[in-house]
């Protein structure tokens, strides 16, 4: 989402004269966006900021703006800590961004923006051509959480849950297919979450497929408690859908996740799993795993190894439990981090395991890729499957924007290597 907002930011400042660069040093202004969703995000900003103050010692000092959900969190803090900063504008304020930079070119005072106008934002929005011409392009349909999650900085940061109309999706969908885009991936804090004037995910997800030249459909991040069943439907119906669902379960333990106000049980988790899986037995998961949450324990954790040896997902992101000023958790007792510690590396080496063995039965078969860009210089071009894995073939035609069904020929931690199968059909492939 970050990427998306940053993405939007440019196409704004366009409207008052301002073009991207990728030299530092011949910025005017520079603005860096920002998370808060894990620890020492904050203190990356000082050391950001501490860098560019160096580069600029003896030149002309940019515009300095903080944006993002640091910026909402903590903004004052910042401007009253690091004078360099000359603004601060949180994630629903950035469509104030050019009224901004106007101010501070004539020498305005430190500005906070950090209200939220979520609904005013999007309006602002809607007017703004999306420039975005990737292959694969982000779109923001829903931001902000309901669920208070006891460890969770959204809804502080993003504030409540906010639909966009599907009109004006399905309008700026059409603007990144005519950019070029051959799949467009669906955002939300709470992407399953999406509801506007009773239209919910899975019915803009068949509206956005009627879309020519629109190849695939992912979309991220999902809430179990509003995975419906309509939604489950769509992965056996809809053939632009990507079977690839992330599912953030972030524990194993019954007792953690009521701890954690997740709203859910692993009962519950699993059914839905197990639904989707008997509609569409190609579907994939991956997940996301707090190790660590204040009052863990050992039998905790082997509930957490249990649920990923029983779903065994492709692919999961997990983490310590990291606490966040402002949230329910943050003065909860932490678990030794020596234990902490010890727990991540034991799942972490058994995630890498689950991942290495599914990654092995992909050798010698075939996987439909859709390529995004050529590497560096070499006729070399990176794509993605269907389950998002990264496949870099060789080929002497460019293949941006292409599917292609490739025989995949080895692996390493990070990425497929395959080859083009001619004796396939490649052209007008629909994954």
């Amino acid at each position: 989402m970050n990427e998306y907002d940053s993405n939007r930011i440019l196409d704004l400042t366009k409207k008052i004269n301002y073009s991207e660069t990728k030299n530092i040093d011949k910025a005017n202004c520079y603005i860096l966006n920002t998370c808060h969703i894990r620890e020492k995000a904050t203190d990356k900003v000082y050391h950001e900021v501490g860098r560019l103050k160096k580069k600029f010692k003896n030149k002309l000092k940019p515009i300095v703006l903080v944006a993002g959900c640091v910026a909402q969190a903590e903004g004052e803090i910042l401007l009253k800590k690091e004078k360099y900063i000359d603004a601060v504008i949180g994630p629903q304020s950035y469509h104030q961004i050019n009224e901004t930079i106007l101010k501070l070119e004539k020498k305005s005072n430190p500005i906070n923006f950090t209200e939220f106008e979520v609904i005013e934002k999007f309006d602002s929005l809607n007017l703004v051509k999306n420039s975005c011409n990737k292959v694969s392009s982000f779109l923001t349909i829903q931001e902000g959480c309901n669920k208070f999650c006891k460890f969770c900085v959204v809804p502080y940061t993003r504030g409540a849950e906010y639909s966009r109309s599907i009109d004006e999706l399905i309008l700026e969908a059409k603007q990144l297919v005519n950019n070029g885009a051959k799949e467009i991936n669906l955002l939300g804090q709470n992407v399953n979450a999406y509801n506007y004037k009773k239209s919910r995910l899975s019915d803009l997800i068949l509206e956005i497929s009627k879309i020519e030249n629109l190849r695939r459909i992912r979309y991220t991040t999902s809430h179990p408690k509003d995975f419906t069943d309509d939604l489950i439907e769509v992965h056996k119906n809809c053939k632009k859908l990507m079977p690839l669902i992330h599912l953030p379960v972030q524990s194993g333990s019954n007792r953690i996740l009521k701890a954690m106000n997740r709203k859910h049980t692993i009962e519950e988790y699993l059914q839905i799993v197990k639904k989707i899986k008997l509609l569409n037995s190609k579907i994939n998961f991956s997940s996301d795993f707090i190790i660590g949450y204040p009052g863990e324990t050992q039998s905790d954790f082997s509930e957490t190894e249990k649920l990923m040896k029983e779903v065994r997902f492709i692919n999961s992101y997990s983490f310590l439990f990291s606490a966040r000023p402002g949230t329910p958790a943050f003065d909860l007792k932490k678990v030794n981090q020596e234990e902490a510690k010890s727990r991540l590396i034991h799942f972490q080496n058994l995630a890498e395991k689950i991942k290495i063995e599914y990654r092995e039965t992909l050798i010698n078969k075939i996987s439909s890729v859709l390529f995004e860009n050529k590497v560096n210089n070499e006729n070399r071009y990176f794509g993605r499957d269907e389950y998002s894995n990264s496949v870099i073939v060789e080929s002497n035609r460019n293949l941006v924007g292409e599917i292609k069904k490739v025989r995949i020929l080895k692996g390493n931690h990070n990425t497929l290597f395959g080859e083009i199968d001619s004796n396939l059909n490649q052209s007008n492939y629909a994954a």
